[in-house]
């Protein structure tokens, strides 16, 4: 399956249905009156964060979505029935932007929840709404309101908790696939992971949900390479593991690229927490390993860590490393999410 985390949907609410008008005859009832039912309320457009998904590839295949329109009054005073209501489902993380691709209409971060998007048209009045002490026989009804149609934007930001950044090739996707049961493509030249991919990793008796967003490169942030677009899965982190290549020139000058990057796209990317680690220690050198490490340290001014996924040096530390942050952020999340306790004199 395909990941897709943006699309572009048209939604339509449904026509109020019309009023009726129709007067009530009988067999020797010479004064009916009228009887004319009135319309039924067009449906709505709900969006709806469900479980179970993590791509928007539905909307690839379908882009219009409208509601059923309410029935027309009828006579005998029956009233139209209620049009038939759309909902779009959607996994959690995604945002509903306007058709400007800015202007936020909702975020949805949690299962369950359920917003409408646009409220289907009132059906009319029938004639027997309109009779009156002075107007015993209407002979007009309204007709339904009509509903509302816009485009908008479904961007699909990925809820993790732990990010890997890094250069193409630093490494990111083979440490995915060491540390979680995610199966991403592997392969020795740039740009292999073309599209974010998600792991659970199990660290002590603990899990954590790991992203891998595809490399970036200088000036990304201006449309180069794969550009920035992915790194919107990682603003919902709760720190980040920058992974530098050991094979790479310099080192301190590949962690500068990237954080040049954080910084130019902004969202707070720059001020999140981040574990500095330097990759493939085992494809190289003692001597090229401790100069790189040196500049490492010099540009990230922190001790980084020494790793290399494919023999496991260093994993089990770099884990231990993110779930500490983890740990004090949910700790955090949740002494805040409890309510005050009441003043007692």
């Amino acid at each position: 399956m395909k990941f897709l985390d943006q699309a572009k949907v048209f939604i339509r609410s449904g026509d109020g249905g019309a009023g009726c008008v129709s007067f009530r005859r009988e067999k020797f009832i010479e004064f009916g009156g009228p009887d004319g039912g009135d319309g039924g309320r067009g449906g709505d457009v709900w969006v709806e964060c469900v479980d179970g998904l993590n791509t928007l590839i539905d909307y690839r295949y379908q882009q219009h979505f409208k509601a059923r329109p309410g029935v027309h009054g009828m006579g005998k005073n029956r009233a139209g029935a209620r049009g038939e209501d759309v909902v779009l489902k959607v996994p959690k993380g995604t945002q509903i932007f306007d058709e400007d691709g800015e202007t936020l209409i909702a975020d949805l971060i949690e299962v369950g929840q359920r917003i409408m998007l646009e409220k289907g048209g009132n059906g009319g009045f029938g004639n027997a709404y309109f009779t009156t002490s002075t107007n015993r026989a209407p002979r007009h009804a309204n007709p339904g309101l009509e509903g509302k149609e816009r485009w908008l934007w479904l961007k699909l930001k990925l809820i993790a908790d732990a990010g890997l950044i890094g250069l193409p090739n630093a490494g990111k996707s083979t440490f995915l696939a060491a540390v979680t049961s995610a199966r991403p493509k592997i392969a020795d030249y740039p740009f292999t992971t073309l599209h974010p991919g998600l792991g659970v990793v199990r660290s002590d008796t603990r899990e954590f949900v790991l992203a891998d967003i595809p490399g970036l490169i200088e000036g990304a942030h201006e449309g180069h390479g794969l550009g920035d677009r992915f790194l919107g899965h990682v603003e919902r982190c709760q720190v980040l593991l920058h992974l530098i290549d050991a094979t790479s020139e310099h080192a301190g000058q590949a962690y500068k690229i990237v954080r040049g990057e954080l910084t130019a796209y902004g969202h707070g990317l720059e001020d999140k927490p981040e574990i500095v680690a330097l990759s493939k220690v085992d494809a190289v050198t003692p001597e090229v390993l401790k100069q790189q490490k040196a500049r490492l340290k010099r540009a990230a001014k922190c001790e980084p860590i020494l790793l290399s996924s494919a023999s496991g040096a260093g994993v089990p530390e770099a884990l231990r490393a993110l779930m500490g942050i983890i740990t004090k952020a949910r700790t955090e999340e949740a002494a805040a999410a409890q309510p005050a306790e009441a003043w007692h004199p």
